[in-house]
C-alpha cells in the first residue's frame, strides 16, 4: 500500500485553511450583529450603524452558508 503524503498534506492544509476562514467570517458576522445591538441600545462608542451591521452580518452568514452548501455538493454524489 502506497500513500501519497504530498496529496495528504495538501488536503490537510486546505481543509485547515478553509475551516479557519469560515470561522473568521462567521465571527465577523457575529460582530455585525453586535453592532446592530449596540446601535439599538444607543451606545456612542460604536463605529458604523445598524444598517452597516445588518449588511455585514448578512454577507458573512451568506458566505458561510455558501461554503457549507458547496461542501455538501461535493460530498453527495446525487448532486453531480
Amino acid at each position: 500500500m502506497h500513500l501519497d503524503w504530498t496529496a495528504l498534506g495538501e488536503v490537510a492544509a486546505v481543509s485547515t485553511g478553509v475551516t479557519v476562514a469560515v470561522v473568521v467570517v462567521f465571527a465577523l458576522g457575529v460582530l455585525g450583529l453586535a453592532r446592530v445591538e449596540a446601535a439599538r441600545e444607543g451606545d456612542t462608542g460604536t463605529s458604523g450603524g445598524g444598517a452597516l451591521g445588518i449588511a455585514q452580518a448578512g454577507l458573512c452568514f451568506l458566505a458561510c452558508a455558501a461554503v457549507v452548501a458547496y461542501g455538501i455538493y461535493l460530498i453527495v454524489p446525487q448532486f453531480h
